[in-house]
């Protein structure tokens, strides 16, 4: 019993001893609980969900959105900037581009000129007149230059534009062209239907673009109109390296130009002049009476090239011509482009304006004929008459197609009376 009682008394004791240490842990854990959560949250859990707690969560929200338009704002101003350097970059690599072409081509006239020299004796002495070609820049156009390089011979070609308004005159130019033999040609289409016509004739053709600026101003624009764009086109031959012989559409071809020119100067053109003094220059003496002894005033007159047929070389001259006048063209819309053409190639330079200097030789006019010379010299001159021009041009006269025919009659089937029903002006005499 004894014995009993003892056990009994140390098994109540031992789970005494177990509550109570449970009892302590507990007490321990709550206390490091505690302790944790007033680290935490010394101002007790109440602050949590407290109107001042919600609104530095709401104010810190607002600040990281306003933050946010910030950075987006940064971004766009320093994308656009981006855009500005790129620009900037892309203007600066043109410059630098035509500033090495200037250079090549200084250096090219030191290299033609030699060391110094000394005059000599009188008579012998020439200057520099031919001015060197450009370095051929094929990534302007891949395109056009790999047209060309299957098209021109001997870097030349003739080029002409055309829309199909000018379908049928178009046709006369180049079945002539054909004849002569001329292989060496292409037309610049301006819309789809001259594109066609041309492929189904065998000839050769090249198209702009269709979104080309330039290309919808051919397709809807006038003989004017069309006529300023080449301007513009032309560059990208030069800058490709090769000759141009520029040809309106109302020229019947009955010899083949290429044998007739001298490729000495930037710019070989054809006269609207109509005898020596007109197409090659003359002392034109202006009566002021009112002077006195000094009345009289030499003037030095010429009449001008014809824009419509002109040779060009790829010359730094040659292409700042162009760059010149389609300039011009842009800022003046309604001035005539064959007067802006003669303007920049003969006007000196002088206060406020640097002229061009470009070397330029005018054509015979007789070979290359102006429709005036025909209707109103040649036809009427036994001797003349038996002359074969290179070219006529029917330029003086609106009537184009039916005039064009007669000369294709009269110079290739043998009609001499084909001219005959036309008068020399633009009027006809009934």
């Amino acid at each position: 019993m004894i014995g009993g009682r003892r056990e009994g008394g140390l098994m109540r004791k031992a789970s005494q001893s177990v509550v109570k240490s449970r009892i302590l842990i507990a007490v321990a854990i709550g206390i490091s609980i505690g302790c944790l959560f007033a680290f935490l949250y010394p101002h007790g859990f109440r602050s949590f969900y407290s109107p001042a707690f919600r609104s530095q969560v709401l104010s810190s929200k607002c600040e990281s959105s306003h933050r946010l338009n910030e950075l987006k704002a940064e971004y766009a101003a320093k994308l656009e900037k981006s855009e500005e350097l790129r620009q900037q970059v892309k203007e600066l690599t043109e410059k630098v581009r035509l500033a090495e072409q200037k250079k090549d081509h200084a250096q090219k006239q030191v290299e033609a000129l030699g060391k110094w020299r000394k005059a000599g004796p009188s008579g012998t002495v020439k200057g520099l007149r031919t001015s060197p070609t450009v370095i051929p820049d094929e990534p302007v156009n891949p395109r056009l230059a790999e047209i060309l390089e299957a098209v021109a011979v001997g870097r030349e070609l003739i080029v002409a534009l055309a829309n199909w308004n000018v379908k049928e005159s178009l046709e006369i130019w180049f079945t002539n062209i054909k004849r002569v033999g001329i292989t060496n040609y292409l037309v610049v289409a301006l819309d789809d239907k001259i594109t066609e016509f041309c492929k189904s004739n065998n000839v050769p053709v090249y198209k702009r673009d269709a979104n080309d600026g330039i290309a919808s101003i051919g397709r809807t624009g006038n003989n004017h109109a069309v006529s300023g764009l080449k301007f513009h086109i032309l560059r990208e031959f030069l800058q490709l390296g090769y000759s141009i012989l520029l040809s309106d559409i109302d020229i019947v071809y009955l010899q083949n130009p290429f044998d007739y020119l001298y490729r000495d100067s930037d710019v070989e053109s054809m006269t609207d002049g109509h005898d020596n003094m007109t197409a090659y220059g003359f002392d034109d003496v202006f009566d002021e009476p009112a002077m006195g002894w000094a009345r009289y005033a030499h003037t030095m007159r010429i009449w001008v090239f014809n824009s419509g047929f002109f040779y060009i070389r790829p010359t730094i001259p040659s292409i700042e011509l162009l760059d010149r006048v389609a300039g011009r063209l842009a800022k003046e819309p309604k001035s005539w482009d064959q007067a802006v053409f003669n303007e920049e190639l003969f006007f000196p330079s002088h206060l406020g304006y640097e002229g061009l200097h470009a070397a330029r030789r005018t054509m015979d006019f007789y070979l290359f004929m102006n429709s005036k010379v025909l209707f109103k010299t040649v036809r009427k001159d036994d001797r003349l008459s038996k002359l074969k021009p290179v070219i006529v041009h029917i330029n003086y006269h609106p009537n184009k197609l039916q005039r064009m025919k007669a000369v294709v009659e009269f110079y290739v089937d043998g009609n001499r009376d084909a001219l005959k029903p036309f008068p020399d002006g633009s009027e006809w005499e009934w």
